[in-house]
């Protein structure tokens, strides 16, 4: 396959008078689930906020991506970590749609089944219709189909951010700009220090067959309709990935649509091995299903050894989706930079390197730092604060009003200080 480019142009200076709204307190750039919390968050503490989605559904990842999939939100012993806003989306993605909510979890408390980790499936397309009802009803303003170009730049300050739809192109003004597009569009534009990921080729859809179709009657369960289709079957830790394909760069153009035009060639390849007849194509996912796409350079990044550390700062416990016992906090710090007063991130592009790039990319972790970040951009707000600079306290705070566990329990460090692995669990 012929690897696509993009022309290069020369360079043409454009003047242009752009309208400029100045409506909201908080704007959120980027619909899926770490956006949604943040503006869900910020909303409930009673800002004005407009949240910004280039797709046509919410959820990012989790639903047009379908990673339709709750990680591991236990330890792998039966003692919950996750909470907050993390139980809450949890019962909204399950609430219309089938689940597989393992038994002796489904009342969400704080223990559970010690056999099997605390995870579950949900519907994507029907989590993406419940995120945008829910959000409207918190009155959060959403904006679809819609990209951010550039943020407008005061030295390191934002003052607005340059965006484009179908009604063309003007400026939208706030006080904070949260970055949760997954690719770190806003920050690594606006000058902030970023680094960039590299993704393995892991590309899927869901396939609907005649015999799932009898397994799904068989059970009586829907979900058993669906199974997946890959195009590009790479694992987490790089399985599978083709020998001499280049790992893709989520933030350059070319590498995107190679990726896409790659992963749909080999699903129509599967396909057509197949009776026409006796098969479609469900849902195929609309976006890259990129895992470290770009990240912030924060005032900290989160280490793969950074397991049983306490933060003064931490602004959730989170646990490790692939590996029992592990536990983490998460610095506020991963969040912010210093000298950017009103920008703020959550979700994949929080600062995480190596494998914790990973842990923290993920559906729990990501709605945890969402909410983390709407609630620290309305209390700097309120208290006429830099960012980096907030009183964490006063965001612990908060958060723990909002029944987020800042830091996990010592009790559940194993003696020997190691882990286990997931057994059990979905692959990712």
């Amino acid at each position: 396959m012929k690897t696509p480019s993009i022309p290069q142009t020369r360079t043409v200076e454009i003047t242009e008078r752009l309208p400029v709204s100045t409506g909201h307190e908080v704007i959120v750039a980027g619909g899926g689930v770490a956006g949604a919390a943040a503006a869900l968050a910020a909303a409930r503490a009673g800002k004005r906020v407009l949240l910004i989605e280039k797709a046509t559904l919410l959820g990012g990842l989790s639903t047009i991506g379908l990673v339709n999939w709750f990680v591991p939100m236990c330890n792998g012993r039966g003692r919950k970590i996750m909470s907050g806003m993390v139980d809450e989306f949890v019962r909204l993605a399950t609430r219309d749609s089938y689940d597989t909510i393992p038994e002796g979890w489904r009342d969400g408390g704080a223990t559970g089944n010690p056999e099997v980790r605390y995870t579950t499936l949900f519907s994507p397309q029907i989590f993406a219709y419940t995120l945008a009802e829910y959000l409207s009803s918190a009155g959060v303003e959403l904006m679809f189909d819609t990209i951010v170009t550039r943020p407008l730049m005061n030295g390191k300050h934002c003052d607005g951010l340059i965006v484009e739809n179908k009604s063309g192109r003007s400026i939208l003004t706030a006080e904070i700009f949260i970055d949760t597009t997954g690719d770190a569009d806003i920050l690594r534009r606006s000058g902030m220090p970023v680094v960039i990921g590299r993704n393995y080729f892991t590309y899927t859809g869901m396939e609907i067959t005649l015999e799932s179709c009898r397994r799904a009657v068989e059970h009586g369960d829907i979900r058993f309709v669906y199974q997946v289709l890959a195009g590009g079957e790479a694992t987490l830790y790089g399985d599978h990935h083709p020998e001499n394909l280049k790992k893709f760069n989520a933030t350059d153009a070319a590498d995107v649509t190679e990726y896409l035009l790659l992963g749909q060639k080999r699903m129509l390849e599967k396909l057509r091995t197949t009776d026409r007849h006796t098969r479609d194509i469900c849902t195929p996912a609309t976006m890259m299903q990129s895992r470290t796409s770009c990240r912030i350079d924060g005032d900290y990044t989160l280490q793969e050894q950074d397991h049983y550390r306490h933060f003064p700062d931490s602004v959730g416990a989170i646990c490790d989706f692939d590996r029992r016992d592990y536990l983490y906090e998460v610095p506020y710090r991963t969040l912010v930079r210093s000298g950017y007063d009103n920008l703020i991130t959550a979700g994949r592009c929080a600062s995480g390197n190596g494998y914790a790039w990973d842990v923290l990319r993920v559906i729990p972790p990501a709605i945890l730092t969402g909410q983390a970040a709407g609630s620290a951009a309305a209390l700097a707000i309120d208290q006429h604060s830099p960012l980096p600079e907030l009183k964490v306290a006063d965001l612990q705070t908060v958060l723990q009003e909002n029944r987020v566990s800042l830091h996990f329990d010592d009790s559940l460090i194993p003696r020997d200080g190691g882990g286990g692995s997931n057994e059990g669990g979905e692959p990712i």
